[in-house]
């Protein structure tokens, strides 16, 4: 689909001043030793992204800076330009490769980012936020922002839901407040959210976003997909089509226009004489192209999207008020075993097996008193003031959106 000849694919028509753009996203699902056949497929990434004609890619859950030197480093002929955004304890799983020279960066970490003891979920540690690189192609500044929200463990139950709505928001005032001047801004990723959702209507809404996903292809998945070798087979069979949570948004200015000229999935069902995907997710490519915008942009009403978040944000810090007050109340009941032990030797004796069990049991109440404790002052704390924060952005854009509704 793609022409080997780059002034094919980027060109200037002297008419029309059009520039148009091919950019890649995907999530790579490159978590060291848990991810299946990782270091075969980040290989067959890096080689796909080296041999095909992308201006930009951004890649998400790439965990080992490993694994991102290797990349760099396959495909620094043809995208000379990276970046790669370090946060939290693994790093922030982020980066962008451009064709482009990237002139300026920025890394915004989200302040509520799931749990510190939900190990077993790991978004905490990943420190994520959404980053910026800027980038400029003849004498167009373009705001390029890469992002992964917060996973949906259970959609039923979706205990992360006001931490992913807040953090929506808080990447689509972001792009706001940080694409002054510029004449065209693309929000790519992973963001966990599909079209519909509470947070999908808020990055579009808040930002000015448009969907590069044309209506027609609006159904077709980007997780969880039958084709895709990493779908179990239950999922295959109830929803063959999957999700589309990874998305290409952009929005241009009142000088530049942008169109999507081409919107597809990029990568074979399968890596070259492998029996599996080059990941869990489908990767999402689309051409863009830019040119001199006679229209005004358009202006998405959002103010019950509004609402629904505050309405989450309540919920949210009503069920931290319960959680702190059960937490309180495990510690009262965990001190009585704690201090009735202390007395305990007195009473049997000094058997050396005795001593041992007690210590073993004491060691044990103390670290769940611990984290008791922990959860129910310092945790909660952290919590309850990023959802006021969130809470109050929300309330004072909402009443930014008033005022303009009054004035028109």
């Amino acid at each position: 689909m793609f022409s080997n000849n780059r002034d094919n694919t980027l060109k200037k028509d002297t008419m029309a001043n059009e520039i148009s753009m091919n950019i890649l996203t995907l999530n790579c699902w490159g978590i060291p030793y848990v991810s299946k056949n990782k270091t075969a497929r980040m290989h067959a990434i890096a080689d796909k992204c080296a041999s095909s004609d992308y201006d930009i890619i951004c890649l998400q859950e790439v965990w080992s800076f490993d694994d991102f030197n290797m990349i760099k480093a396959k495909v620094q002929e043809v995208l000379p330009y990276f970046h790669y955004f370090f946060s939290g304890v693994f790093g922030s799983g982020i980066c962008i490769l451009s064709r482009y020279p990237i002139h300026d960066v920025m890394f915004h970490k989200w302040p509520l980012n799931g749990y510190v003891h939900k190990i077993q979920h790991a978004d905490w540690f990943g420190g994520k936020g959404v980053g910026l690189c800027k980038i400029n192609i003849r004498k167009m500044n373009i705001n390029i922002y890469v992002a992964h929200l917060h996973a949906e463990y259970n959609r039923e139950n979706d205990e992360y839901i006001a931490h992913r709505v807040l953090q929506a928001f808080d990447t689509a005032q972001f792009v706001r407040m940080t694409s002054g001047g510029t004449d065209a801004v693309i929000l790519v990723g992973d963001l966990n959210t599909e079209p519909g959702d509470l947070a999908y209507r808020i990055i579009r809404g808040v930002a000015g976003l448009t969907d590069a996903c044309p209506n027609s292809q609006s159904h077709i998945g980007t997780n969880e997909c039958a084709n895709n070798s990493y779908t179990s087979s239950q999922l295959a069979r109830t929803k063959p089509e999957g999700k589309r949570i990874d998305h290409i948004l952009y929005v241009g200015s009142k000088n530049v226009k942008v169109d999507v000229m081409n919107f597809e999935h990029p990568l074979p069902n399968r890596v070259p004489y492998k029996n599996f995907s080059y990941s869990d997710h489908e990767g999402v490519m689309a051409t863009l192209k830019f040119g001199k915008n006679d229209h005004g942009t358009n202006v998405l009403d959002i103010t019950n999207s509004m609402k629904e978040a505050l309405e989450i944000c309540e919920v949210a810090l009503k069920r931290l008020q319960r959680q702190r007050c059960w937490y309180l109340l495990w510690s009262c009941i965990l001190l009585i075993p704690l201090v009735w032990s202390i007395g305990l030797n007195y009473y049997i004796g000094t058997s050396i097996g005795i001593d041992i069990g007690l210590n073993i049991a004491r060691i044990l109440l103390t670290a769940i008193l611990c984290y008791t404790l922990f959860m129910s002052t310092i945790w909660n704390s952290v919590e309850k003031n990023a959802l006021k924060a969130g809470y109050s952005a929300i309330e004072i854009f909402m009443a930014k959106l008033n005022d303009n509704m009054i004035r028109n």
